[in-house]
């Protein structure tokens, strides 16, 4: 260590910098490399904390700062002079400094995802979307304006902050034009400061085709309520590959074949899936002008963001990772079949946006305090009766994007117990708390039982959700009004016993409370 090169902590360090356990001490890491003191091994050690990680170096005969290399998330709190020109640095990392930051949904979507990450923008300087498509809406009030956004993260309305659609998305463009153009007459400054991936797949007419006619039925029979937006099929096309064609495709002097030869052969499908007489062919010809415009509307915003991305999170920029969805929507880890088409839990980051798990430091999970689900299948807390529809109308839960009447219920603490541990959450944020004013009594599920047997775990198949019988735990409601609270000290003591009973059954800390749509009506403990 005597060059003084900078310790950047066992991400960045070379190989002969390799950390092992030293001594059985498993809080402490032991650097292979050793520094000489008068003939004597002397080992540096880094030491792990709980959101704060200490260092120390020790050199002889340097001028400056050792550290002067390492990112801003470091910083030098100490130096000691010792015997025979020896320094002792002492380091540590910044506390509150979070690298990658992702949040997520752990219900099944709807959960007012966009004003946590609204709120959270300004602390970053790039906002993430990682997968989905236009079939995931997100409403951000401030003040007195309003914006729904389907596409663009919802840190676009932030200045100064660099918005990426990553290759995990599936993009309708003529949707993101639609967004790019309503920012632009709302005066909203740095909306074209977005980047859009040249890996994201493009949703095409023959999709929204696709999905109209195959959403009627499941292999059971039973409808799964797609959005029917052509997300689906896309992502179909995606990974059977024959089908595809990605951003950067529509740049290629091949895109005009291309098109032509997949629109023949997807007319061919697609009349025998549709009743005789229902189904217009595509127009290949069409369809290529149009996407040729979009292509060259969108050119100053395509861009190899998985690069992009990988510099950033190894220069030390602070990324903000926004899901779209809900965790039970998952491809993998959902309610399947009743479920999205890409991997809408925290496990999706890292293969839509490219970005490893490891640059990403703090997960927060986001729960309505009650439970939505919009579509088809099993749905064990729903309340088919006049308190879902107190819930509806005080939550106003109808879909940004499609305005569904959304399916309303208790919380289901099984689930999002599940949840938070698929997608590896820090802490939660509850929303919504307001809309609970007025219930004399609440209830958890805090258990299910299935065939007779009581658990506490998430069934795998959803055959076994749908026998689900909830256990409930009733807590005492309240009557006030909360939507103008603005600190935890503000709430009434049975919010606090709801709260505090929730993050007990789910396991993690509740940091976050929303009692209202606007971004002042948010209390962060």
């Amino acid at each position: 260590m005597a060059d003084g090169r900078g310790l950047e902590f066992e991400r960045d360090l070379p190989g002969w910098l390799r950390p092992r356990r030293f001594a059985g001490r498993r809080r402490w890491l032991d650097l292979e490399k050793r520094t000489d003191v008068l003939g004597v091994r002397v080992p540096v050690f880094v030491r792990l904390e709980s959101g704060l990680t200490n260092g120390l170096l020790l050199s002889r005969g340097l001028p400056k700062n050792p550290f002067r290399s390492v990112p801003n998330s470091w910083l030098l709190f100490e130096q000691r002079k010792m015997a025979h020109g020896f320094s002792l640095w002492a380091y540590n990392h910044q506390e509150g400094f979070m690298p990658g930051t992702c949040v997520v949904g752990l219900q099944w979507g709807d959960e007012a995802k966009g004003k946590i990450v609204d709120l959270l923008t300004s602390e970053h300087d790039m906002v993430v979307r990682y997968q989905g498509g236009a079939n995931a809406g997100h409403t951000v009030v401030a003040g007195s304006e309003v914006y729904k956004l389907s596409l663009l993260p919802s840190g676009v309305l932030t200045a100064g902050v660099t918005c990426v659609i990553a290759g995990g998305v599936v993009l309708n463009p003529a949707k993101v034009i639609e967004e790019l153009n309503e920012l632009a007459s709302r005066n909203i400054e740095d909306h074209d400061n977005v980047k859009i991936s040249d890996r994201t797949h493009v949703i095409f007419p023959w999709h929204f085709a696709e999905d109209s006619v195959l959403d009627r039925s499941t292999a059971d029979g039973e409808n799964i309520g797609t959005t029917q937006r052509g997300i689906g099929p896309c992502y179909r096309d995606k990974v059977g590959r024959s089908y595809a064609l990605r951003m950067g495709d529509l740049y290629r002097d091949t895109f005009r074949e291309r098109v032509e030869r997949i629109t023949e052969e997807k007319n061919r499908m697609l009349s025998v899936l549709y009743p005789s007489g229902e189904f217009e062919k595509l127009d290949a010809g069409k369809i290529f002008k149009d996407y040729s415009g979009f292509a060259e509307r969108l050119r100053p915003y395509v861009c190899d963001t998985t690069e992009l991305l990988l510099s950033a999170v190894e220069s030390g920029k602070r990324v903000l990772f926004e899901g779209a969805q809900g965790a039970l929507l998952d491809v993998d880890h959902g309610t399947y079949p009743f479920v999205t088409s890409s991997n809408s839990s925290g496990v999706g980051i890292a293969n839509g946006s490219g970005v490893p798990g490891r640059h990403v430091e703090r997960v927060i999970g986001i729960v309505k305090a009650y439970s939505t689900r919009v579509g088809g299948g099993p749905f064990p807390t729903e309340q088919d009766n006049d308190t879902g529809q107190y819930l509806r109308d005080r939550g106003n839960e109808y879909g940004t994007v499609t305005r569904r009447p959304r399916r309303c219920g208790w919380l289901d603490a099984v689930a999002i117990r599940y949840t938070a541990r698929l997608s590896g959450v820090d802490e939660i944020a509850v929303m919504l708390l307001d809309v609970l004013s007025g219930l004399e009594e609440l209830k958890v599920c805090t258990s299910y039982e299935i065939d007779g047997e009581e658990t506490n775990i998430f069934p795998s198949h959803v055959d076994d959700l749908r026998k689900v019988v909830p256990v409930y735990e009733t807590i005492p409601g309240w009557s006030e009004d909360l939507t103008g609270c603005r600190a935890m000290e503000d709430l009434p003591s049975a919010a606090h016993n709801y709260l505090d009973r929730v993050a007990q059954l789910v396991g993690c800390p509740i940091k976050m409370v929303s009692v209202g749509p606007d971004r002042e009506q948010t209390i962060i403990s």
